[in-house]
């Protein structure tokens, strides 16, 4: 387990803070924070909470500090079927319900998709009725988007979707990093054919297109979609922190015409 003191200047690396700017935020002197930094000092619990707080730490990555300085997680990590999730269930078969009927779906801090609604399901199924095979499982974002057995042959935009997928999934990851699993399954998916290798190079920190239209044309029907993405706000569970919603909304009338079709 990592020194707690090397994680929180990681950290406070990764916010672009000063020893400085962080004391003051945390209300600490500077002198005990370099301490705790180069482990001459041990900092409280309650230190441990406020530093993270400030530096704003994901509730996974607060955890693995408490255990780093020898004391509890602080954070539950439920599983999503869990008796005490259920109002959060309800709440995301209400979101996902309600942007009927175009395609919505919950995704976690892996890419792995875990909910759909009705049209996402009908939809993807539409795009790969006939394939000989389908994307590897379990059922992912970043996989379905670049597999040459997913999504992608559907996809006449693909080249600049997948870069902004790519830069997506370096800078918006869950507090501004990207964990073991996510950062494994981005490496497979750029391993897989035809896929540009100038993508494994981009510059995460470059401006980026707010809005990225993604363009699907099967059977002579053509879709347009961009998407938001919601998170949910002030979770106190790990799990919940690091669900993502993202609701497809059509670019044009010709694609709101074959959502309804393929609904009808």
């Amino acid at each position: 387990m990592p020194d707690v003191g090397l994680l929180l200047k990681t950290w406070r690396g990764t916010r672009r803070l000063s020893q400085l700017a962080l004391a003051a935020e945390a209300a600490v002197s500077i002198r005990h924070l370099s301490f705790v930094e180069t482990g001459r000092a041990n900092p409280s619990r309650a230190m441990v909470l406020k530093l993270a707080e400030v530096l704003d730490v994901p509730l996974r990555e607060r955890n693995t500090l408490l255990l780093s300085a020898g004391f509890a997680p602080e954070y539950p990590e439920s599983e999503l079927d869990a008796p005490g999730l259920a109002a959060v269930r309800d709440a995301l078969e209400t979101i996902l319900a309600q942007q009927e009927p175009f395609p919505a779906l919950v995704m976690d801090r892996s890419w792995d998709i875990r909910h759909t609604n009705t049209a996402a399901r009908r939809f993807f199924a539409f795009l790969q009725d006939g394939q000989r095979a389908s994307a590897p499982e379990p059922a992912n974002v970043l996989r379905r988007m670049f597999h040459p057995d997913g999504v992608r042959p559907h996809v006449t935009n693909w080249p600049e979707v997948a870069e902004a997928l790519v830069r997506r999934a370096r800078r918006e990851a869950i507090g501004g990093v990207l964990d073991e699993r996510a950062q494994r399954i981005l490496d497979e998916v750029l391993d897989y054919p035809d896929v540009p290798a100038h993508l494994r190079v981009l510059d995460a920190t470059a401006p980026v297109l707010p809005i990225v239209p993604i363009r699907y044309e099967r059977g002579g029907r053509r879709f347009a979609y961009f998407s938001t993405v919601t998170t949910l706000g002030t979770p106190q569970d790990v799990t919940l922190q690091e669900l993502r919603i993202e609701c497809f909304f059509p670019m044009n009338d010709e694609t709101r015409e074959h959502a309804r079709e393929l609904a009808g």
